[in-house]
């Protein structure tokens, strides 16, 4: 149950800040508006879960903005902190910014100064790893780091698009074979632009998706036709891991493999336990990837910076205009 949930939230922040932090479930805007009216020096008050509110993502701009509008008649002041939405035109994100003096919270001034210094201004040599299961979702950042990076490691369950774009057989991996000719496109722009783009060279391969499959090791142009690749090997690691010893900028976004499962999570944390290592400006993008550090019980304080949006930080390294960080520039020009 949310209610009973952020309850307990609003309970715990009064116990660690020593101030009353009031939860307010409903949705109505007059008694919103009580609730904070009644609030003393110091107080919070926690709203429900604002996407419940239809209007919150509606596509209709008026709806949105009847919504951002009992918003701010709470506040003097709106404070930006929510990185992980950023890249939404919402509510609660873009038009209540527009309603009132706006700013960027501590959180998403970190994010937007490390972000912005990865895409415009890098220090060489810059390696972006890119993982997880498909490269659709990453179309986008690909195209526009071939023309940033120096170097592209490619791994997780995107990297069997790769090398069916090579020829080669995957057996059962999975493969999105939609966007085989895109990517033979950018293995062709990778080599005129002079960037290495890296992909395993062996992979654990498992004969079912379970965490008790029968598993080994195999070169990547000796996956058997009922097998599926899940994980990087370990000569693919060493290759991956060595390209990261003179980096000075690297950006991690995407898993290795099914690091939920014990037996195909060594990639994964392999180049996690590296970036730890290294002397470099190191940038996890969120999602799967942060997961990934706490499932493996890895120190987050190793790593320059933790993103805290998976799609935001996508977005940011495609290239793209983040509505959210957008109107804040702009109400602030």
């Amino acid at each position: 149950d949310s209610a009973l949930s952020l309850q307990v939230v609003a309970t715990r922040l009064s116990e660690l800040l020593g101030q009353d932090v009031r939860f307010i479930a409903s949705s109505i805007p007059s008694e919103r508006t009580n609730a904070v009216i009644g609030l003393q020096s110091g107080d919070i008050a926690l709203l429900e879960n604002i996407r419940f509110d239809a209007r919150e993502t509606s596509k209709v701009e008026s709806e949105r903005r009847e919504l951002a509008r009992e918003l701010a008649e709470l506040a003097d002041v709106f404070v930006s902190d929510g990185f992980g939405v950023v890249h939404r035109a919402q509510a609660s994100v873009t038009d209540v910014a527009t309603m009132m003096p706006s700013y960027a919270g501590f959180l998403v001034a970190r994010e937007f100064e490390i972000f912005q210094k990865v895409v415009s201004n890098p220090e060489r040599p810059y390696v972006v790893i890119l993982g997880g299961s498909k490269v659709s979702d990453k179309l986008g950042v690909i195209e526009n780091l071939l023309h940033k990076v120096d170097t592209l490691l490619i791994g997780g369950g995107m990297c069997f698009t790769f090398l069916k774009a090579q020829g080669m057989s995957v057996g059962t991996s999975l493969v999105e074979d939609d966007f085989v000719p895109q990517v033979k496109e950018f293995l062709q722009t990778a080599s005129e632009r002079g960037v290495k783009i890296l992909l395993p060279t062996d992979v654990v391969i498992a004969n079912e998706f379970s965490k008790e499959a029968e598993s080994k090791v195999v070169a990547v142009s000796d996956i058997p036709e009922d097998w599926m690749g899940l994980d990087i090997g370990p000569e693919s690691i060493n290759l991956f891991t060595s390209q990261l010893d003179s980096a000075k900028t690297v950006v991690w976004n995407g898993p290795m493999g099914v690091f939920e499962f014990d037996a195909f999570a060594q990639g994964t944390r392999a180049i996690a336990q590296k970036l730890t290592e290294i002397d470099a400006l190191t940038v996890v993008g969120g999602g799967d990837s942060a997961a990934a550090i706490r499932v493996l019980n890895l120190d987050e304080s190793k790593f320059t910076h933790i993103s805290t949006g998976g799609g935001a930080s996508l977005e940011f390294l495609e290239g793209k205009v983040l509505p959210g960080l957008q109107v804040l520039e702009d109400t602030n020009a």
